[in-house]
């Protein structure tokens, strides 16, 4: 067996993270979080999502962070600023605040698809060829989710099959990276494993990225698994923040920090500093008024206060 020599990291604690506090977190400390994970040497950071603020209050600064983001003094060359962008008009405005990548986002089961954006599978997926077209005339890059990969809040087991399906949709729609979301955090690695499997017939395996919650303490787990399949590209939420509204039990996405603390231990090359990334996790564990949920975070604060 032989795993990946490097691993991209997608950092998707400022929007997939935020987005699910019941505070509305400042803008300012938004920039600060996102400067922070760069400095660290995160080199993908999603950043906001350009939705309603009637639906999700949180981004509703979603202009005004990407501004400050792409215009701080503090910008690092080479890092991608990704924006959610669900459909036409939120592409619109997320290219007059100047970003250069977006991502779209449909699901594996159709109750949650209906559940998540009023529409079925195949709607979604028809919304998202005009973003599609328009990214493609623009020469934007265009990343696509999938949710509910493993298994479903409301329909239980999802077959594989129909997991890859919808993948090879968003790929041929002209997504250069589709993320595989394990929404819920119910997968385990031999289901996660027959899944990528079912996927990667589809897609290339260096297409595919894992994107796993740890509702059930398996994202960790599912993550070697996938590493053993030659996936190098995994989403992760800084100090573990995150959620899924739509899906009742469902914790924060697997923490930054415990991905590369993994990773790194494998001998695996991230470019990421571990201290500085603590350091940003110590950062907006404070602003939010609570704990990280990252337990090799916990470990560090630890170790400090010993020393």
């Amino acid at each position: 067996m032989t795993l990946p020599k490097h691993v991209k990291i997608v950092e998707v604690g400022p929007r997939d993270g935020l987005q699910n506090e019941a505070q509305i977190v400042p803008a300012a400390v938004k920039v600060e979080l996102i400067e922070r994970l760069a400095a660290a040497g995160l080199s993908a950071i999603e950043v906001t999502s350009f939705v309603s603020a009637k639906w999700v209050p949180q981004m509703g600064d979603n202009s005004a962070v990407l501004r400050a983001v792409l215009s701080s003094t503090k910008r690092k060359a080479g890092v991608a600023y990704p924006v959610l962008t669900p459909n036409l008009q939120g592409f619109e405005a997320a290219v007059e605040a100047g970003a250069t990548e977006v991502a779209i986002f449909g699901a594996a089961s159709e109750s949650f698809s209906q559940k998540n954006i009023n529409c079925s599978i195949a709607e979604s997926l028809q919304r998202f060829v005009a973003v599609a077209d328009a990214a493609r005339a623009l020469r934007i890059g265009m990343r696509g989710y999938v949710s509910c990969v493993v298994a479903c809040p409301y329909e239980g087991a999802i077959d594989p099959a129909k997991t890859a399906w919808v993948a090879k949709q968003l790929y041929d729609m002209g997504c250069h990276e589709v993320s595989l979301g394990d929404t819920i955090g119910a997968g385990t690695p031999a289901a996660v494993q027959c899944m990528i499997d079912a996927c990667a017939k589809d897609v290339p395996i260096d297409k595919l990225a894992g994107h796993f919650h740890d509702t059930y303490g398996m994202a960790i787990a599912n993550i070697y698994a996938a590493l053993e399949l030659g996936m190098a590209v995994f989403d992760s939420s800084i100090a573990g923040l995150g959620g899924c509204p739509y899906a009742a039990g469902a914790s924060g996405n697997v923490a930054t920090e415990d991905v590369v603390y993994l990773l790194h231990g494998l001998g695996i090359e991230t470019g990421i500093d571990m201290d500085k990334l603590m350091a940003a996790s110590q950062y907006i564990s404070r602003q939010l008024g609570r704990e990280t949920q990252a337990k090799s975070a916990k470990a560090w604060l630890a170790k400090r206060s010993v020393s």
